[in-house]
């Protein structure tokens, strides 16, 4: 469980910045679960989503440069939310699954060779005793442009995507899950887009043609 508390250098716990927003947003709250929930909701609506953000480097994913830019997917917001956990004394760690979204962009959709996201990011934190999921991806102003319905989390329950939206129709498609991470797994994403993405795009979001 220690290596789900201690910083890294693109989880950085120990950052000035990540740990002045844990004392403000949890402002001397005793019980662990609601610390967690609070932080949730700090990265899923003080953080917005912007899938089309920088991400060629590993400092990209870094969690400090996530809260300066105040914008981030769901890779760099989750790493967010680990981050800030870790530093609130919350073990916490990455969680990546493969999905389908149904209503994806047409901007992301030209990008990729099927509607397959085959690195969805998530945040799991350790609470009484449980791992619990947490995807603080979508937040809230993005939800009600774009009719998603709200991820809610309690700390007790996993907090991921729905399958409908808010007028009922097929949204998220979990296919299959990737397995957990201490840390951002660069190589691993990066290959896994590789595989996704296509030509031009593998240029233009990965830096180079795989």
């Amino acid at each position: 469980m220690r290596k789900y508390l201690e910083p890294t250098a693109l989880i950085d716990a120990n950052n000035e910045s990540i740990r002045k927003t844990v004392r403000a947003t949890t402002a001397g709250e005793k019980n662990a679960r609601q610390r967690a929930v609070q932080l949730f909701y700090f990265v899923r609506d003080q953080i917005a989503y912007n899938p089309y953000v920088p991400r060629h480097l590993p400092e990209h994913f870094r969690a400090s440069a996530t809260l300066a830019s105040g914008q981030g997917f769901c890779i760099t917001k989750a790493a967010l939310l680990v981050a800030l956990s870790r530093a609130a004394g919350i073990p916490a760690r990455l969680g990546f699954a493969v999905i389908r979204n149904h209503l994806i962009p047409a901007k992301l959709a030209s990008m990729l060779k099927a509607d397959i996201i085959p690195d969805h990011g998530y945040a799991q934190l350790y609470l009484e005793g449980c791992w619990v999921k947490a995807t603080p991806a979508f937040d809230l102003s993005t939800c009600r442009e774009h009719r998603i319905r709200t991820v809610e989390f309690d700390g007790v329950n996993d907090a991921t995507f729905h399958r409908r939206n808010q007028d009922g129709a097929l949204h998220i498609e979990y296919v299959k899950e990737r397995g957990t991470y201490a840390d951002v797994p660069i190589q691993e994403i990066t290959a896994w887009l590789a595989a996704a993405l296509t030509r031009e795009a593998q240029r233009t979001i990965l830096g180079r043609e795989y």
